[in-house]
């Protein structure tokens, strides 16, 4: 890396993770207070891969069910989500969320990457989802969402039918598993993981190291824990 070169980060995401959207904001923050480049790759992780594509319930129902917990428990943590969300200019609606299994959103983000449109795909399925109650399991949702962000949608529609990504999705989630990583967001910087929506310091932080000790051979560890990263 020379001083001119952005750091590479990659994110291990999945557009159903509402830690996920708050460490995007979080990051985006932590980026600013850096003040270099930064080249950002998503990489796909399904947190509940076993999830139907159509769930008949609630998110409440669905974390219950999922958790093994009492309505009357995740209630309050979504609440705290909310509030949390807010913080970082978001306005998460979980009576709206419709949950759903995300294989086919993360072959739809793969495609928006080979057509350098990740980043800006990324950011409008967060949005739909945790903001708008859209159906991000459905191919037609996804096209007309992707069409909003410039892509062709009778390509996304042709990709996701084809299952032209599917293989790129379950290499992400096989590496994830290679390196570790039991929960998202986990970010990839430089030689550095950061594992969860830490704060825009630990990700500042995280980048700068990153620039500092690029040629220094030293391992990729996790920021928040100081842990080398399997």
């Amino acid at each position: 890396m020379t001083e001119s070169s952005p750091v590479e980060v990659h994110v291990w995401s999945d557009v159903a993770c509402p830690w996920c959207f708050i460490g995007k904001r979080r990051f985006e923050s932590g980026v600013r207070q850096f003040g270099g480049k930064v080249a950002l790759e998503y990489h796909s992780y399904e947190l509940a891969p076993d999830t139907p594509v159509d769930f008949e319930g609630s998110e409440v129902e669905f974390l219950a069910a999922h958790k093994g917990l009492p309505e009357s428990q995740v209630t309050p943590v979504l609440g705290h989500l909310t509030e949390l969300a807010a913080a970082e200019g978001l306005s998460y609606d979980f009576s709206a969320v419709r949950h759903t299994k995300t294989l086919l959103a993360h072959q739809a983000i793969h495609h928006a990457k080979a057509k350098g449109k990740q980043l800006e795909l990324v950011e409008r399925l967060f949005h739909a989802y945790f903001e708008e109650g859209r159906h991000l399991g459905h191919a037609d949702e996804l096209a007309v969402l992707a069409a909003e962000v410039g892509l062709d949608a009778d390509d996304v529609r042709r990709v996701l039918a084809d299952g032209t990504y599917a293989q790129a999705v379950k290499e992400d989630i096989d590496l994830a598993r290679e390196i570790g990583i039991a929960g998202v967001p986990f970010y990839v910087i430089g030689r550095y993981g950061v594992s969860g929506a830490q704060s825009p310091d630990v990700f500042a932080t995280a980048l700068a190291r990153a620039v500092e000790d690029a040629a220094s051979g030293v391992p990729v560890v996790d920021e928040a824990t100081d842990e080398p990263v399997r």
